[in-house]
Formats: C-alpha cells, structure tokens, sequence
C-alpha cells in the first residue's frame, strides 16, 4: 500500500515538473524571439514616386530620391503609395497605409477672436489701411465688382517686436466675423522638416472650409526670406514649404472670402517673389507709437486700474518714450503687481515709476542676452 502511494506522488511531482519545464521552454522562446525582434533594424519609410518594371523610385522624408528594387511579396504598388524600405540598399518590403493628411487643427491657431478695434492705440492710419484691403473687400465684395478693381489678396505688418500686428490682425478678423488661422512660420519650418509644403497646402484648404477666414502668417520671414544656394536638405525643404506658399496664394482670387496677412520684423528680408503684386502687395508698417500713441495706449491698459489722484501720467509717459505697445502694457500689469503686493488696490504714481525702471531694465537684460549670448 505504502508501495502504490510512493509511486503515485512520484508520478504527480513527475507530471508537475515536466508542466514547468514546458512553461520555461516557452517563456524563453518567447523572449528569445523579443530579443531578436529588437535587434532587428528599423525600417525607413518613403513614398514611391515611379514605378519601372521590378524597380521603382522612391522620395525619403528628407526630400531625397532613389532608384530601388522592389521585393517580390510586395502587393501591387502605386504611384504616392507609402512604402517600408530596408535600410541598407533601400529595398522596398512592404506596403503601408498611411493617412495622407495631417489634423491641421492641432498644428495652427483656430479661434473666433473678440478683440475690437477700440482695444488698438496710436495706429489709426494703419487700421484705416487695413479696413480698406481686408475688412471692406469682405463685407461688401459687390462694390469692388461694381467699380470694376481687385482688392489686394493679403498684406504685409512689418515693424518692431511688440507693436500690435497679431492685434490689428484679431480686430480685423473679429470686425468681419472671420475665422483667425495663426501660422507660426518658425516653428512650421522646425517642426515639420519634410511635410512642411503638405502642412501649407491643408491649412489653406482648412482656410476655404472655415471661410470668411483670415490666415495669420507670423514670422514669415522664417519662411520666405531671400533666396540663396542651397545645399542641406532642411535648406531645400524651407524652399519647397516657401514655394508651396506662393502657390497657394497664386490660387486665391482677389474677392475670395480668405484673406492672407503676413506679419514680420524683418521685411528687408523678404525675397521679392512674396512682395510682387497679386500676393502681399500692401505693405503697411506698425511702428512703435509716438506721443499721442503712448497716451492712447496707456489709457486703454489702464482704464480699469484704480488710479491714485496723485498719479502723473504726463511724466510717466515722459518715462516710457519709444515704448512699444507690449511694454506699456507690461508697465501697467508690474504697477498692478507693486500695489497687489503692499496688500492694496490703488495704485501710485511711484508704482508705475518702479515698474517702468523693471521694464527697462529686462530690455536691457535681453540686449545683453542677444549681444553676447
């Protein structure tokens, strides 16, 4: 009896182990097969461009063409088909669907703006400009058809840092109940090397869905300066996304409800081919403001403030002479703070003295910082 029982719990711890011998051998399969899954090397991804027989010519992200083979399981290829290259000889593997177009809405600014034009100081002739080319060819397209001209397609803010482009560009698209589309042109170029020309293309189509739009270009130059030899392959694609630019704006007709403003500190810049009439032919500057400026401005910044009789604003505009308009409205914010920070609500006139020296002095700070690094 003793005899059967001892062969019987041989036999179930025999079983038993034989059960975790398979588990391990399975388990290290497994993760030998993941080890070699990951030294496997990546595969690179192109586009075919043509097709010749058991060949093909296939465009790399960075802008670059080969003439490749193309493997025999490959399933039947089509010109703008995505494709899977080895990165060795650059042998085409396999064929993958990818989504041609981008979800532009993540990449641009997209809002209804509130700011009016009672919001802008010291630059009534430039919003009288602006009026004219976009807001009127929007709200009233039939008298340019009566009297028989074409409205500029898009215009050009040129100035200092900090002036009020993007707000004279937010009051025309709130005045007119357009769609803002804000573009930054230099993260555009940083952001999407080897799509960028693509990115320009679905935003302008976004711009026609959402229209009357106004598409906000900032930093242009970063786009479309003066053209040189190029060499690198970043270089080529600026060029590529800069003449995907003048195509799209080549496209529109004058009387459209999409309107193109371009914004820029360094119009001298800018090549020739983006000025030429038919694209941004109105060139208005935004200079910094002069004295009647600075006093619109600070009276608009500081109209909700609690005032103390005693403060001096001829002096204090004295203080803030060649002042752009962000730095006015940062000398009211900081004289909010001093006061905010002495556990009060009115505000003194040496509030906005130290505030003016804080401002000065980061401008300073920051000479300094782009001068010596």
């Amino acid at each position: 009896m003793n005899k059967d029982k001892s062969m019987f719990s041989y036999s179930v711890d025999s079983n038993e182990l034989e059960e975790e011998n398979q588990l391990l051998r399975e388990t290290v399969s497994q993760l030998k097969n993941e080890v070699d899954r990951f030294k496997t090397p990546a595969l690179l991804i192109g586009e075919i461009m043509t097709l010749t027989g058991s060949n093909a010519i296939v465009k790399l992200p960075n802008g670059n063409s080969f003439f490749v083979e193309v493997s025999s399981s490959v399933a039947k290829l089509a010109p703008g088909d995505s494709v899977l290259l080895e990165q060795k000889n650059l042998t085409v593997v396999d064929k993958v669907n990818m989504s041609k177009r981008f979800n532009v809405e993540q990449f641009v600014i997209l809002e209804k703006p509130t700011t009016s034009w009672s919001d802008i100081g010291g630059l009534d002739q430039q919003v009288e400009e602006i009026k004219e080319v976009i807001e009127l060819p929007l709200k009233k397209p039939e008298l340019f058809k009566k009297v028989g001209i074409d409205p500029p397609k898009g215009i050009l803010l040129y100035g200092p840092p900090g002036t009020g482009k993007t707000l004279l560009a937010k009051a025309v698209a709130a005045s007119t109940n357009s769609t803002f589309i804000e573009i930054v042109g230099s993260e555009l170029v940083q952001k999407f090397i080897g799509e960028g020309a693509k990115l320009v293309k679905e935003i302008f189509n976004l711009a026609r869905a959402q229209a009357p739009s106004i598409v906000f270009i900032d930093e242009i130059d970063a786009l479309a300066s003066k053209r040189i030899d190029v060499g690198t392959s970043g270089e080529r694609e600026v060029q590529r996304t800069f003449m995907q630019l003048l195509a799209e704006l080549d496209g529109f007709k004058p009387l459209d409800n999409v309107k193109i403003i371009g914004c820029t500190n360094r119009e001298d810049i800018l090549d020739p081919a983006i000025l030429r009439p038919g694209r941004f032919d109105r060139l208005i500057e935004v200079p910094n403001p002069n004295a009647e400026g600075l006093k619109e401005i600070f009276k608009i910044h500081s109209k909700r403030m609690s005032l103390d009789k005693a403060v001096d604003v001829v002096s204090l505009l004295k203080l803030m002479k060649n002042f752009s308009g962000a730095e006015i409205k940062a000398v009211c914010t900081e004289a909010g703070y001093f006061a905010i920070r002495d556990d009060r609500i009115k505000i003194y006139h040496e509030d906005f003295v130290k505030a003016i020296k804080k401002v000065k002095k980061e401008d300073k700070d920051l000479l300094k910082y782009l001068i010596y690094g």
